[in-house]
Order: structure tokens, then C-alpha cells, then sequence
């Protein structure tokens, strides 16, 4: 990675002003110079490297769908720059651009956004494909940019395209499209999930420490539900069933008419039996009511097979001294709260794809510390986290007061559905409602314990073991227990 630092105003602006000039996703018109110098702005201003301005305007182009109205069969030939870079930078970079799934998603985010936001989200996303393509880019002072946009953009485009016809393109800027050429061939995809989540929930563009937590919250939980099973696990010998009734919502026919009958309801009547009805209403009675009488009219007859769709509810309740687990040990990837969400979230994963034909819903309850609110920031979290399940009306991220209020919501919910706890602690307690099956998680060590919410934990792995392991079948065991 070819990081550059240049101090000089004129050398920088040079390097940015001829840049406009060597997109090639859409033609360099004066109405787009505005918008790429405040792309190229913000990651100046945010301590990034800049890569050349005219990969950044066709990442921008391109995500923002601004290619499609303006593209040009034949771009604009460029003194100095040899064609056949120009061909190999649009087939190799700009290629994987068009035909990656993720860039394609994060353009979709992209367009949500407006002003400021936009700028914000553009330059993000300038920043991660750079990043993942492994190119450096020119650290200069953000005065070079903020000058050019102060000029009217048609002289900005005149004056660079005199530069190039007298002196050609800088060698600092070939040298980076040969970067980019290079790095396109070795990209095997252009963001990873955690980016276009980013963008999605818009983390991206908020509270650095929020995003690097979130970053960290989903990197984790991938790389635990990899090492999960990728079928549904075989439930544990002995495990604790708490039944509940099976309300009629819960029941419904399933598939249309199979057969014909002469039991039914009007609204199933054969429309061909309308036809004994006599026309003269003083004849009475007539022949459709004598088939009524006689049960001889014919109704579609519906197929009778029931469809039972469980209903089940899997709670994870935080109590309020895990604020000990905002801590660090050396053998674990991020710190052990940090642990903790990415086992919620990677549970959530595989209970959504492996009980898809339940009616699931999962809830996240911070139990307070008598006025206190020491899990606010985890709570905004598992917000972002659990975003999809609440906008279906499935999720619920809340605060209780207490324990007791924990257990009163519980035993609410298990009036209509099957309820699953997991509650976790940094130390040993007792929490075992006699509606819901709880699992205690204790973590107050690199390796987390589990229990029955009746206070006694065991830990699952030996301390020879390596502790991702030990939260890696924490997760297995819980699902053993619940699915």
C-alpha cells in the first residue's frame, strides 16, 4: 500500500484537477465537479488517504447510479495516459464494481441518503473499497481541496485539461492507476458484509466509537456462527420443555378446493347450481330450493389438514453488572461484552434460518440498577444490531426496572408463546421463572459459564482450552437447548 504525503499546494491541486479528467464512468461534465471535490473533501478532512479524484468519482457514479443516465460508449482521451491502462483499469476495477453483490447494496443505502449525509456516506464508502482493493492514496492538506471549490467548475476542468495537454499526466497519478490496475486483478469481492451494514444502519457516518463497536459486534458473530453447525443441532437428552396453549390464530387451512360436496357454505357454492333458480319469482318454490332443502347442491369442498406454526419467543436478559465485561483479556479478539453481544447475534442468525416455519420473535431486556442505565450504550447497539426483526414487529430492544420486572414480562409473554431466557451475568445468580426456560450465561473470565438460572454454573471447556472455543460452545449448547 503506497501511502503519499505532499505538502505543496500546487502539486496537490495538480494531482486532484487532473484526476477529474480520468474517470471513466461517466463523461467529466462541469455539473459533477462540485460534488466529486466534496467527496474527495471529506476524506481529505477526515484523515484519509485521497486515491486519484477520478477513482473516486466513479465509485461514486457507479453506487449512486449516475452511470446509467450519463455513460459514454468512448471515453474521453486523456494526453499522456496510455488506452490500453484506461481499458484495463475499467475491466479489471471498475468491473468488479458493476458485478459485486455487496457494492450493489451499499448503493442502494447510498441513495437514502441527502446533503451532508450523502457526502459522508460516498466518501465511506471511497474509503472501504480502497482499503479492501489494498491501494494507498496522497495525504495533502485539505486547503487544496477547499480552493478548487471556490473556482468556477468549467475553469477547473479548462485548467486541468491545459496541464495535460502541456505536461501531461503527474507520474505520482499514473503510478497510482497502475495501483489500482494491480489491485483489481487480485479483489475477489469489493466489501465485506460489516461495510454494507454499515451504510444500511447508518453507523457509518455516526459516532466513531459506536461504529468500530458495531464493526467489532459483527465481525465476531460471523466468524462464531461459521464454526456453528450449518444444520439444526440434535437437542440435548433431558432438556426442560415448558408447554403453552396453542391459541386458534395459530391454526389455519392451508391449500385451496380439492374435491366437491353437497355440505358447504354459500360463499363455496358451485356457481352452476345458480341455475335452478327460477326466473318467475312466483313460482315457488323452485328447483334451487328444493336442492336446498334435499342437501343436493354442490359446494367446493376445502382441503381439511391444519397447519400448526409454533409460536416462540427467545429472550436474552442483561443484567446490569456486565458493565464488569466492558474489559479486554488477551486471549480474546474484543472485549467480553463485546464477546457476549456477537453470541446473541449470532444466535439470533441461526434461530432465524433454522425455525423459518415458527413465528419467532426475539426480545432484548437491560435490566436497570435502581434509576441507572448502565447498559444504555449496549442498548443502542443491539438497536442497530436487531434492526431487521423490529422493523417486522418481531424484535424489541427495552429496559426493565429490575429483576422481578424481567420476570413479570416473561411470564406475560409465555401466555401466547414458547419462551426461552438467556440470561447473563458476571456472576452467579438465581433466575428460573416457572413459565420460561432459562439458560444462565455467567461471564466474569475469558471463558463464559452456563446453568439452569438456578446459581450453579459449570464451565464448558477446560482452561487449556482456547477461550473462543469456549464461547464458540456456549453458543452450540444453547441451541442444543432451545431449537
Amino acid at each position: 500500500m503506497n501511502l503519499v504525503e505532499v505538502r505543496d499546494l500546487d502539486a496537490a491541486r495538480r494531482y486532484v484537477v487532473e484526476g477529474l479528467w480520468l474517470q471513466r464512468a461517466t463523461r467529466p461534465t462541469a455539473a459533477t465537479v462540485k460534488p466529486i471535490l466534496e467527496w474527495a473533501l471529506e476524506l481529505v478532512a477526515g484523515g484519509h488517504p485521497l486515491p486519484p479524484v477520478g477513482f473516486v468519482a466513479d465509485v461514486g457514479h457507479v453506487a449512486l447510479g449516475a452511470d446509467a443516465e450519463h455513460r459514454v460508449k468512448e471515453p474521453v482521451p486523456v494526453p499522456g495516459w496510455k488506452p490500453e491502462v484506461g481499458r484495463m483499469y475499467e475491466d479489471y476495477l471498475l468491473g468488479k464494481l458493476y458485478a459485486d453483490w455487496a457494492f450493489e447494496r451499499a448503493g442502494d443505502a447510498l441513495k437514502k441518503y441527502h446533503g451532508r449525509d450523502r457526502v459522508k456516506g460516498v466518501a465511506y464508502l471511497v474509503d472501504r473499497v480502497r482499503e479492501r482493493a489494498r491501494v494507498g492514496g496522497v495525504h495533502l492538506p485539505p486547503a487544496a481541496v477547499r480552493r478548487l471549490l471556490a473556482v468556477n467548475p468549467e475553469e477547473v476542468l479548462n485548467g486541468a485539461w491545459d496541464g495535460l495537454l502541456r505536461d501531461g499526466p503527474s507520474p505520482l497519478l499514473l503510478s497510482m492507476y497502475d495501483d489500482l490496475v494491480a489491485a483489481g486483478r487480485r479483489l475477489s469481492e469489493v466489501l465485506v458484509r460489516e461495510d454494507v451494514e454499515a451504510l444500511e444502519d447508518g453507523s457509518a457516518l455516526g459516532d466513531l466509537g459506536q461504529y468500530v463497536a458495531l464493526r467489532q459486534v459483527r465481525q465476531t458473530a460471523a466468524r462464531l456462527a461459521a464454526l456453528l453447525p450449518a444444520r439444526p443441532v440434535r437437542p440435548l437428552a433431558g432438556r426442560r420443555e415448558v408447554p403453552t396453549r396453542i391459541l386458534d390464530e395459530d391454526q389455519y387451512p392451508v391449500g385451496g378446493y380439492t374435491a366437491i360436496s353437497t355440505k358447504g357454505s354459500v360463499e363455496s357454492l358451485l356457481h352452476s347450481q345458480l341455475a335452478y333458480i327460477e326466473d318467475d319469482p312466483r313460482e315457488a318454490p323452485d328447483l334451487f330450493d328444493l336442492k336446498f332443502a334435499r342437501d343436493e347442491l354442490f359446494y367446493y369442498s376445502r382441503d381439511e389438514n391444519q397447519f400448526l406454526r409454533r409460536r416462540r419467543a427467545f429472550v436474552f436478559a442483561l443484567f446490569p453488572d456486565l458493565v464488569a465485561a466492558r474489559f479486554k483479556d488477551p486471549e480474546l479478539p474484543a472485549q467480553r461484552v463485546v464477546m457476549l453481544m456477537a453470541t446473541v447475534v449470532a444466535l439470533v442468525a441461526k434461530l432465524t434460518e433454522w425455525l423459518s416455519a415458527d413465528a419467532i420473535r426475539f426480545e432484548v431486556l437491560l435490566v436497570r440498577d435502581g434509576g441507572r442505565s448502565p447498559l444504555a450504550d449496549e442498548a443502542k447497539l443491539f438497536e442497530l444490531l436487531l434492526r431487521e426483526p423490529i422493523a417486522r414487529g418481531d424484535g424489541l430492544v427495552a429496559e426493565v426496572a429490575d429483576r422481578a420486572a424481567a420476570l413479570d414480562h416473561l411470564r406475560r409473554l409465555a401466555r401466547s408463546a414458547q419462551v426461552h431466557c438467556l440470561a447473563a451475568g458476571a456472576k452467579p445468580f438465581e433466575f428460573d421463572p416457572d413459565e420460561a426456560v432459562v439458560t444462565e450465561l455467567v461471564v466474569n473470565g475469558p471463558r463464559p459459564a452456563l446453568g439452569a438460572g438456578d446459581g450453579l454454573v459449570a464451565d464448558l471447556t477446560g482452561d487449556d482450552a482456547d477461550p473462543f472455543d469456549a464461547w464458540r460452545e456456549a453458543a452450540l449448547r444453547v441451541l442444543q437447548l432451545w431449537v
